[in-house]
């Protein structure tokens, strides 16, 4: 022991034996103790609950992950980097069954606990409120499918529901997560209200394709194995993420503009769907004169089986789609939810309508432009679909419900109704000016109202009541 030591020691025993320890912790870690608390285990969405977690905001996942079709092993590494909310003792991820085999936060080992969908994580020392921290998780095991069909933010086992989450195919996988199957492959805080940068680095067997979001940033083939690393550096929510594993048939092209367009066809499929997949640069360049400047880097799709995926879903610059639903009008769909849902993204569930509603009447607007149908007729369409008027669209009754049919056309009816109020000009100015007013980043329906309301200068009051909340239909269009 050094004089310096042996100094300091004999003073500390002079302290009260908490106040030895204070300057103890200060001497150790270089900082004065923060007191924190917990993280909250869930942010309170009004239909699912559970979902998400308290206590800070992430800015970025780098995930490497290896994936053994034969055994159904996943084995990945989740470097999360956030920044703390609030004075931190603990904090929550959202995980489903797969087994945590270490986790670090700022280097130092961290203890973890896992209970249900929930792994809690207690750092070496609390984290300051403001700080950024970085947290290495280690995990393992077979990641399952979910099947979504409770309220309240339950998931449950039910014979009836959407499969999500990772789905086994003959050849790999394909992960899909709308709107909590991304928790089944990576460990996240997986509410869409806090959105991040990706580094998703995928190693497979050789023969086969690994296909994520954002852009292919390098492709190498060692020791029988292929690794392939993609960034999304765009802000995403973690239900936009997607993973597709397989012997799929990759192309790659750019449209005139200059944008990467990177598609990915399973080959049983390849032949139905190259037609219609030639079409996406036509469809980028209408949906840019409708919606505004496109805000990725990159676009294409993924087509699988319809056995594999019984949806299409809007996968942040990927979308999937299963080849029964590679149709037109899904393609237009799904590219115009890069706008509306994915550059901006909902508050919360609730605010679903704001995706699906645009996303629609993107499919009314191309039918006008393109199929001599004009949206007035596609909104009586609607309105005649007894379907729609089973909830007020901004107030689905449950989780169950959260991408029930009122959310789609009368989601679309809403927004038609703004457009014979507003007229055209003002009209196509929202359109394009509301995903940039809340550019990567989140907003409410009460944010829309709000917005719309502003851009066209009018008192939209009955509108709202009537077709965006009311409980009845009315007696005509």
């Amino acid at each position: 022991m050094d004089q310096r030591t042996l100094v300091r020691n004999l003073a500390l025993r002079t302290l009260t034996p908490a106040v030895a320890l204070l300057l103890l912790a200060g001497c150790t870690d270089g900082g004065a103790a923060v007191h924190g608390k917990p993280g909250a285990s869930g942010v309170r969405d009004p239909l699912f609950g559970g979902l998400g977690n308290g206590g800070y905001d992430v800015q970025h996942y780098a995930l490497n992950l290896a994936y053994e079709p034969e055994t159904g092993r996943l084995e990945g590494t989740a470097e999360i980097t956030a920044r703390a909310t609030q004075d931190l003792s603990a904090f929550n991820l959202d995980l489903h069954k797969l087994t945590v085999d270490s986790a670090t936060v700022d280097g130092k080992r961290a203890a973890a606990n896992q209970a249900g969908d929930e792994l809690t994580l207690r750092p070496h020392r609390d984290i300051e409120k403001g700080k950024t921290f970085r947290t290495v998780v280690r995990y393992s095991g077979e990641p399952q499918e979910i099947i979504n069909q409770g309220s309240g933010g339950e998931v449950g086992d039910e014979e009836e529901g959407d499969v999500e989450g990772w789905l086994k195919t003959a050849d790999g996988t394909l992960a899909v997560g709308e709107p909590t199957g991304s928790m089944t492959w990576f460990p996240s805080n997986n509410h869409p209200s806090d959105k991040a940068a990706y580094d998703i680095t995928v190693t497979v067997p050789a023969r086969l394709k690994a296909i994520s979001n954002g852009e292919l940033k390098s492709e190498h083939t060692t020791g029988g194995r292929t690794t392939f690393a993609w960034k999304a550096k765009e802000p995403m929510a973690s239900y936009l993420a997607t993973l597709a594993i397989g012997e799929y048939k990759v192309e790659r092209s750019r449209t005139s503009s200059g944008l990467d367009v990177h598609t990915a066809v399973d080959p049983a499929v390849a032949g139905e769907s190259a037609q219609l997949l030639a079409r996406i640069p036509e469809i980028m360049e209408w949906a840019k004169e409708n919606f505004g400047p496109y805000p990725f880097s990159s676009i294409g799709a993924i087509v699988v089986p319809t056995d594999q995926v019984g949806y299409a879903l809007e996968t942040q610059t990927r979308p999937v789609f299963p080849a029964e639903q590679f149709d037109i009008e899904t393609l237009v769909h799904e590219i115009a939810h890069q706008w509306y849902g994915n550059f901006v993204t909902p508050e919360s569930w609730k605010d679903m309508w704001l995706n699906e509603g645009l996303a629609t009447y993107a499919e009314w607007i191309w039918a006008e432009d393109f199929e001599d149908t004009p949206a007035q007729e596609s909104f009586e369409e609607a309105f005649a679909n007894e379907g729609n008027w089973v909830f007020p669209p901004a107030d689905p009754p449950s989780a169950a419900e959260v991408s029930g049919q009122p959310v789609y056309g009368r989601g679309a009816m809403v927004i038609h109704k703004i457009r014979q109020a507003v007229g055209e000009d003002a009209f196509y100015r929202i359109l394009k000016g509301w995903a940039k007013a809340h550019r990567h980043g989140n907003a409410s329906t009460a944010d829309f109202t709000a917005y719309v309301e502003e851009q066209s200068g009018m008192d939209l009051e009955k509108l709202w009541d009537t077709w965006l909340y009311g409980d009845k239909k009315p007696a005509r269009p």
